[in-house]
Order: structure tokens, then C-alpha cells, then sequence
């Protein structure tokens, strides 16, 4: 085999990878071998026959990704079943990297192919990753497309059993296919654990994105942070108060029984059913309060005290007494003391509603509007007005329902004007005499329900503002936006105070912790992000969701969060150490709405699947992992009920501070 030959086969397969220096140097060490005539250097006939096999196979890249990827596919789909789930976690990530890697070396149409021959494996758990990758149509999109720069630049980490992946490696090296063990060699990072495969149902956290990114989050998940409650709250108060409190429930536990059938007789007389049964409920939950024993250890009691990096807002006494009344005559939930729910059901909204929001004492209900309005209904109102608590949304009645002053009646709700685009987003303040609103026209605006004016509109994000929350003291309020940001404001200044920056994609939802010194921001890039809202630095990094998250909550103690997203997963997350305790499987779509009881003792869910389930939050961060892996279906357990509404997906949860729990959805189809 003449040497020439050789030297051009090197020479193009530099070249074709574009190693520049290296060609150079291989060239000037070819000038020098041609002036010393008396080299004799021979070149082993095997080496020589691989580097021509080597750069005639590089003339067939398509060929090879196509075959190396098929051949791998049909290998993982015929192993034993008890590998079986832990091989095919390896398919995805080769699938997008194989097409990205085609795309990269120009075979566009060849990619094209791949992708639509292999992509129906994946659809079911990567539907958005894929309709993203599909807008891929040229190698510039590669470095221009968010998405498809971070997956290239970053690892999958996989965790995998030894003995899985000792027979991933046999076969690789057993086949010999060139294009699958350079993607799986520069795009996975296996984490090989001694002994028996886990579980199918561990799935949900296993393929995470690492490399670059999960260095950087792992030292930011080493950061402290101080998730214990505030020194001097009104909870910590009513603990000291002990002993005169117990005296209190007993009469007051009496006073109420009373109440309450005097509140019978009158909801019968008077015939209002919508209201009047709300309230009835209401009380009768406060009544046998009086009974409840607050001997029982409490988690929100046990949290350790910090103190409030922000300067809080001085409380009113009348406010202060009322949330004390509330806290004193709060119902002790748990796994077998589930709570009353009160379901508010929009109707004839026309696909209009966006979103809705409950006061914390379930009085009022607001719902943001396509057509740019938000509404907003005084429950005990509507109640005298008609005899249902069915709330009627947008064009559903005649127009003198709907303008004030008009004769012949009123409409049933107040309405807000202001916004120039569709209402994402809505928050009361933890008294219900403010609400704010966020919009698609970028604007936040905040409304006085005293008043029934709109006070000020901040301006600062650039895009949609999805999610808007006010925080547990009220004043201070968070903000999350499709230009990849947070922000912190507080009532009294029109610019922000912080922003939040390091999301790779929108961010959907906002959340607060219970000392108000941070806050929590899910996103589309399927990560959650705990933020310092003194420093504005991102403390914690939360991966392990497979698509966008929708929705947060946090545990009233402030030790934990739990968080939903677009599939129907919700995850529960130790704030100190970054992980998740437990993935919560059960609903089939979004999770739109989380709740935390006010004891923490329970979790409750509303989802786009037209039900509210409650899940023990209790046994779900409390069982070892060896014990779940041994019962199997332990998902199952921590699930204490599942409530299916007619026909209505559930837009908002809220617990009051007497542990009644209030929903509200609209109806999707005419009853």
C-alpha cells in the first residue's frame, strides 16, 4: 500500500474535521520525510488498512447514524425486562444528539429522515423537546436555537445499574459502530450504581442534564440557606400562649355550636342556597375546632427562626386579631382528617378565562380575562343576588348585568379595566384589600378592592408577564416573565427592586417561601430556581422534570416545595440539600395549582385532568428509599383521595388559615 495514499487519507480527515494546526504540522513533518532520502520508515500494513477504512466510512456519516442508531434501538427494545427500562433511558439522548450531530455536518435531508423515522418513541415524554428540535433546519440553528446550544454544550446524566452497563459496553464494543460511541462517549455521563436496577417508577428523575450545568449547580446547591420561619409571628405567639388558648377553644367550640344552628334555620328561611350553604360549611369546619386537641407535634412549630432580611410591613391590630381568631379555631388535618372543599365553577366564559385566584378567607374570587378585564365576585354578594354559587364569566348574560347603574339590575362581580392585552395572572394580598394582575401586555397592575380602582401600573419587564405573586407579609410581590426573568417590587415604587436572571426559557410561575427572604421560580427550561431576594443570587438549582413547570408551593414550615409541571408530575424538594424526597405520579395533565395545608401535614393538587387529589406530604418525606423500592407502588399510598370535578379543569387552590380548602375551575363542556 503506497505511503501517498495514506498521507492523503490523513490529510483529508483533518481537514474534514478542521484541525488546522494539526494539518499544518503533519504537512511541514511530510516536507521533511521527502528531503531525507535515507528514511526507510515503513508503516504497518493493519494501521494503514484502518485509516483507509476509517476516512471511506466518513463518506457515509448519515449511513452510520442511521444504522449505529436502529441497530442500538433494536438491541435496548429486545433485552431482558429487568434491564430493560435502565438500557433504553440511553435512547433519547442519542436520538437528539445523533440528529443534531447530522444537522452539524451538513445532511440536513439525512437528518430530516432520522428524526421522522425514530421520533415516535419519544413523543409521549418529549413531545416539546421535540417540536423545538424540529424548527432545526440548518447548522446555524444549532448555535442560534437556546435550546439546541445548551443540549450540545452541556452532558446527560444517566443512572444506570453495573450490570446494565457493563452489557451497554459489551455491545458497543461488540458492534463497533464509530458515530454511536462518539455521541455516547462526549454526550452521556453514566452514574453506575453496584446492584439491582432501580425501579420503573424512579424514572422521572434519572435523566438529567449535568456537564457544564450541573457543576455550576452543584456549587450553587453547597450555598447555605436559612429556610426556617420568621422570629415573633403571630404562629410562634399563639404557641406561648398555650395554656390561656385551650381554655378559649373550649368556649368559643361551644359559642359556635350554637351559632351554627342558628345559621341552619336561617339558610333554610331564607332560602340562599349559594352562599349561605358556603358559609354553614365554613362554620361548621370552625366549630369542631373547638373539639380539635393541639397536643399533636407540629411541623410548623419545630422549624427553626430566622430573621427577615426584608423590612416588613407593620400589621394592623384588627388584622392581627382576626388572623389569631383564625389560627386558634384552625381544623388539625392529616392523613385520616381530610379537609371540606368549596369548589367555585366559572360557566359561559367561552374559552376566555386564563386564570383565577381565591382571597385567603375564600370571600372573593377573581378571574383574568383574553379580553384584556379582570373580575372580580364578593361571594357573600353573589349569594343574595341568586341561588346558585355558579359564577358567570364573559358575555353569558344580558348587558345589564354587566354595567353599573344600569336599570333593571346589576352585574354579579366588579369589573377591572386597565390592561391592553389577555390577563395571565392574578394575586390577592394576604388581607384581600389589594390584588394585583399581570399581563401579555408586560405590565403588572395593582387594583384596590376597597376602593374598586386600579392604584399603579409597574412597567419594567420586556414580554408577557405569566405569574404574579404577593408576599406572605403583603407589600412586596414577585414576578415571572417570558423575557426569562423574575423580578421583586414592592406597592409603594414602579421599578423593580430585584431581578432574577439565569433561567434558559420562560419562567412560568413564581412562588414565595414563608419568611419572605426567598422566593422560587419554575420554568419551561424544566428546571426550578430558589433566589435570595436580598442578594438577587440564585441559592438553589432543582433538576429532574421532563417538561416546563407550571406550578410551586411551599410547605408552611418552609422546609420543603413541591413543584408541578406540563405532564402531570409533581415533585417534593428539600430546600437544604437541592433533592427531591419523592416524585408524586397521578394526574394525567398539567398541574396547575399546588396547596400546602396550613399544618403542612397535607398536599393538595389541581390539574388540567378535571380533578383535585390531596396527597400525605407526611408519609411522602418520611419513607426511606429502601422501603419504597420494596413496596413498589408507593406512589399510590401517598395519594389519600382523588376529587373529579364535572367536566372542570382546576385553575386555582387555596387553603384559608382555618384549613378549609377552596378551588376553582371553569366548565369545559355545556352540563
Amino acid at each position: 500500500m503506497e505511503q501517498e495514499e495514506i498521507e492523503k487519507a490523513v490529510l483529508a480527515y483533518l481537514k474534514k474535521k478542521g484541525f488546522k494546526q494539526t494539518e499544518l504540522a503533519f504537512q511541514e513533518e511530510q516536507q521533511q520525510n521527502t528531503r531525507n532520502s535515507s528514511s526507510n520508515s515503513h508503516i504497518d500494513p493493519d494501521v494503514a488498512r484502518h485509516i483507509l477504512s476509517f476516512s471511506s466510512e466518513l463518506e457515509s456519516v448519515p449511513v452510520q447514524y442511521h444504522d449505529g442508531y436502529g441497530k442500538l434501538r433494536s438491541w435496548t427494545y429486545s433485552s431482558l425486562d429487568s434491564y430493560k427500562h435502565e438500557l433504553i433511558r440511553v435512547l433519547y439522548p442519542v436520538f437528539i444528539h445523533c440528529f443534531m450531530d447530522l444537522v452539524a455536518k451538513g445532511h440536513i435531508q439525512e437528518a430530516r429522515t432520522f428524526f421522522n423515522t425514530f421520533r415516535e418513541d419519544h413523543e409521549m415524554m418529549h413531545s416539546r423537546d421535540l417540536q423545538k428540535l424540529e424548527g432545526v433546519l440548518s447548522p446555524s440553528h444549532l448555535e442560534e436555537m437556546e435550546f439546541a446550544h445548551s443540549l450540545r454544550q452541556s452532558k446527560v446524566n444517566i443512572k444506570i445499574c453495573q450490570y446494565s452497563y457493563e452489557l451497554l459496553l459489551q455491545y458497543l464494543h461488540k458492534m463497533q459502530s464509530i458515530a454511536m460511541l462518539g455521541v455516547i462517549n462526549e454526550h452521556i455521563n453514566f452514574q453506575v450504581s453496584p446492584g439491582q436496577p432501580g425501579s420503573i417508577s424512579d424514572d422521572a428523575e434519572v435523566v438529567t442534564l449535568v456537564g457544564s450545568g450541573q457543576e455550576a449547580a452543584n456549587m450553587i446547591n453547597q450555598k447555605e440557606i436559612h429556610w426556617g420561619l420568621l422570629e415573633d409571628s403571630l404562629q410562634e405567639r399563639l404557641e406561648k400562649e398555650g395554656s390561656l388558648l385551650s381554655d378559649l377553644e373550649k368556649g368559643e367550640g361551644e359559642t359556635k355550636e350554637g351559632d351554627l344552628d342558628e345559621g341552619k334555620k336561617r339558610a333554610v328561611e331564607g332560602g340562599k342556597h349559594g352562599a349561605s350553604l358556603k358559609k354553614l360549611k365554613k362554620d361548621k369546619v370552625v366549630g369542631s375546632t373547638g373539639k380539635a386537641v393541639r397536643s399533636e407535634v407540629n411541623t410548623v412549630s419545630a422549624a427553626p427562626r430566622v430573621k427577615a432580611e426584608l423590612t416588613l410591613p407593620v400589621m394592623p391590630i384588627e388584622v392581627e386579631h382576626s388572623i389569631l381568631e383564625d389560627l386558634r379555631n384552625r381544623v388539625q388535618l392529616s392523613s385520616v382528617a381530610l379537609p371540606s372543599v368549596s369548589f367555585y365553577t366559572f360557566v359561559n366564559t367561552h374559552n376566555g378565562l386564563n386564570c383565577s385566584t381565591i382571597s385567603y378567607d375564600g370571600s372573593l374570587v377573581a378571574g383574568g380575562f383574553s379580553d384584556s378585564s379582570l373580575k372580580v365576585w364578593d361571594m357573600a354578594k353573589l349569594g343574595q343576588q341568586t341561588s346558585s354559587s355558579i359564577l358567570q364569566g364573559a358575555n353569558d348574560s344580558p348587558p345589564s348585568e354587566h354595567l353599573v347603574g344600569e336599570k333593571g339590575g346589576k352585574r354579579p362581580y366588579t369589573l377591572f379595566r386597565g390592561h391592553s392585552g389577555p390577563v395571565y395572572s392574578a394575586s390577592f394580598s394576604p388581607v384581600g384589600d389589594f390584588l394585583l394582575s399581570s399581563s401579555s401586555d408586560s405590565t403588572i397592575r395593582l387594583w384596590s378592592t376597597k376602593l374598586n380602582a386600579n392604584l399603579v401600573c409597574y412597567k419594567g419587564h420586556n414580554y408577557p408577564v405569566w405569574d404574579v405573586q404577593f408576599s406572605p407579609a403583603g407589600h412586596y410581590f414577585a414576578s415571572a416573565s417570558h423575557d426569562r426573568t423574575a423580578r421583586i417590587w414592592s406597592m409603594d415604587r414602579i421599578q423593580p427592586l430585584r431581578i432574577m436572571a439565569g433561567h434558559l426559557s420562560d419562567v412560568d410561575c413564581v412562588q414565595w417561601h414563608e419568611n419572605c427572604n426567598y422566593i422560587a421560580t419554575g420554568s419551561s427550561d424544566k428546571t426550578v430556581r430558589l433566589w435570595d431576594v436580598q442578594s438577587g443570587e440564585c441559592v438553589r438549582i432543582f433538576i429532574g422534570h421532563r417538561s416546563m413547570v407550571l406550578s410551586l408551593a411551599m410547605s408552611p414550615d418552609g422546609r420543603y416545595m413541591a413543584s408541578g409541571d406540563e405532564d402531570g408530575t409533581i415533585m417534593m424538594w428539600d430546600l437544604s440539600s437541592g433533592r427531591c424526597v419523592t416524585p408524586l405520579v397521578g394526574h394525567t395533565s398539567c398541574v396547575w395549582s399546588l396547596a400546602f395545608s396550613c399544618e403542612g401535614s397535607l398536599l393538595a393538587s389541581g390539574s388540567a385532568d378535571c380533578t383535585v387529589k390531596l396527597w400525605d406530604v407526611t408519609a411522602s418525606t418520611k419513607v426511606p428509599k429502601i422501603e419504597e423500592n420494596k413496596t413498589g407502588s408507593t406512589n399510590r399510598l401517598r395519594s389519600l383521595k382523588t376529587l373529579p370535578t364535572k367536566s372542570t379543569p382546576v385553575y386555582s387552590l387555596q387553603f384559608s388559615r382555618r384549613n378549609l380548602l377552596f378551588a376553582a375551575g371553569v366548565l369545559s363542556k355545556n352540563i
